[in-house]
């Protein structure tokens, strides 16, 4: 039995979101992958030799972040995608106001051109200010947290994407739709 859960889902996140190819996993289109697949190449390190199938389980529930999704035989990370080939997501209408944190230091460059991807697949946006907070404090201890007109966006064609209960996603958010709180 696997006692460090953070530890695992760290490995799992790295594996589903980043690099697949060091693991010799393959993602579909939405990002899944046999969970069994999963287990066989961990089980190959010295430190997961004994996982199991209820060690993921138990991992996925016991997180607080919702970092992954667990259907049937498969796998996969929800968001923070970096792979070449951009994991699909169905849009669906975001609630009407959404946060972003971030460092002051990029607050220019994001009034002026908006949000957009970057590094990651998605524009990562939360549902409420703490979170966008907790986000933010990664690149600056007292980060500008952006809100997101999204209804707005959405109406205006702008797609958005569920990652989980806090997190949602958009391919690029455009200047008009963000102010400063």
């Amino acid at each position: 039995m696997i006692s460090d859960y953070t530890a695992l889902s760290k490995e799992i996140s790295y594996a589903l979101r980043h690099a697949p190819h060091e693991y010799g996993l393959t993602l579909d289109k939405q990002g899944w992958v046999p969970v069994e697949d999963l287990i066989n190449v961990l089980k190959k390190r010295e430190k997961y030799s004994d996982l199991t199938l209820q060690d993921i389980t138990d991992m996925i529930q016991a997180s607080p972040k919702k970092r992954h999704q667990f259907v049937g035989n498969q796998i996969r990370a929800l968001y923070g995608h970096s792979t070449e080939e951009k994991i699909k997501k169905d849009s669906i209408q975001p609630p009407d106001i959404l946060y972003h944190g971030t460092a002051h230091k990029f607050l220019k460059n994001i009034l002026e051109q908006g949000l957009i991807s970057k590094d990651r697949q998605y524009v990562h946006l939360s549902q409420d200010k703490e979170t966008a907070i907790t986000v933010g404090k990664r690149r600056d201890n007292s980060p500008a947290v952006l809100r997101i007109d999204a209804l707005t966006a959405w109406k205006e064609s702008i797609k958005f994407y569920h990652g989980n209960e806090t997190i949602w996603l958009a391919d690029e958010i455009p200047a008009k739709y963000i102010t400063v709180t």
